[in-house]
């Protein structure tokens, strides 16, 4: 039995970590992936499955072929598997930030890596840091670029703490309480989003310099201060740090807010029943929420349904 690799939550640093802000990612564990060779007759899902994989088998064949495939894959076996109707089954909807294509690249890593990283093992900060290389290189076929996280998070499956491009590794979460009255949320938009066109227009608004000032500045500070706070279990000041994130979130990363969400976005920074930030690349897909008082949040936001992350 192949393991499954479980969906993630970049809780924050998005677009941030390209920028050398901090980032902290989770594994989500309501959504789930494995491969499998089917063993008798094919359903339509499987099949389409497999022809889905076949062109991305093409693209790391090629990189193989010209000797710069940095995760040293059993390409041979791995087409002899795809010959044989390899499939990715998966829960974890596509588009909607939460590591679709992440947790496909880390099991294609796990089951093909001639040498794959020791889990067993304590993990060292280079190892993790070149894991991250290998598995981005292998993800850039889905979203043109990636900074290889989603991947790394989904084969480790722990809590990965970002410092900086370098500067990664495994790190424990704060106490938290399963029936506690705070929370962090998924709030779904209703339709995916796509993650290229998203970091296009963060790639061009990055050519502003007005731009640039608020990622290394405001952006950054909010941000590193949340991750801080979150470890530390310092509720306060990850709230009110929140609160800034998700006004500068609303005026400069609207593009990749769905229109429908603006004044909802709004109403969370005026009422401070809950604060929204994006998840993942933004443009559609899932919008992460925090609040101190998830029955308050869930009356702010109704009639949206929202899938808790986890209490505090």
């Amino acid at each position: 039995m192949r393991p499954n690799y479980f969906a993630k939550i970049l809780l924050f640093g998005e677009y941030g970590i390209i920028k050398d802000a901090m980032g902290l990612s989770i594994p989500y564990r309501n959504y789930s992936g494995a491969l499998h060779v089917p063993e008798g007759a094919v359903t339509v899902s499987q099949r389409l499955s497999n022809e889905a994989l076949a062109p991305f088998v093409d693209y790391l064949q090629e990189l193989d072929y010209q000797g710069e495939l940095k995760a040293g894959l059993d390409m041979k076996r791995l087409q002899k598997d795809l010959s044989e109707g390899l499939f990715f089954e998966s829960s974890i909807p596509q588009g909607y930030g939460v590591g679709s294509s992440g947790a496909l690249v880390a099991a294609l890593y796990a089951e093909y890596a001639k040498e794959p990283l020791d889990l067993s093992q304590e993990l060292p900060a280079r190892g993790i840091a070149q894991l991250k290389e290998a598995l981005g290189q292998m993800e850039c076929y889905f979203h043109g670029k990636s900074s290889g996280i989603d991947p790394t998070i989904c084969y480790l499956q722990l809590p990965l703490l970002i410092r900086s491009k370098e500067d990664l590794g495994t790190v424990d979460m704060p106490a938290t309480e399963v029936e506690g009255k705070g929370a962090i949320f998924l709030l779904n938009s209703g339709n995916p989003g796509e993650t290229q066109p998203m970091v296009n227009i963060f790639m061009e608004k990055l050519k502003e310099e007005g731009f640039r000032k608020v990622m290394s500045g405001q952006f950054k500070k909010y941000n590193d201060a949340c991750v801080q706070a979150f470890l530390n279990g310092d509720w306060d000041p990850l709230f009110s740090n929140l609160k800034g994130l998700s006004r500068v979130a609303l005026e400069h990363f609207s593009p990749m807010i769905p229109s429908a969400f603006h004044a909802l976005w709004q109403n969370g920074i005026d009422s401070n029943a809950y604060y929204l930030k994006l998840c993942g690349s933004g443009g559609g897909g899932y919008i992460l929420g925090f609040t101190k008082d998830l029955d308050a949040a869930k009356a702010e936001l109704a009639p949206h349904k929202l899938d808790v992350v986890l209490r505090f």
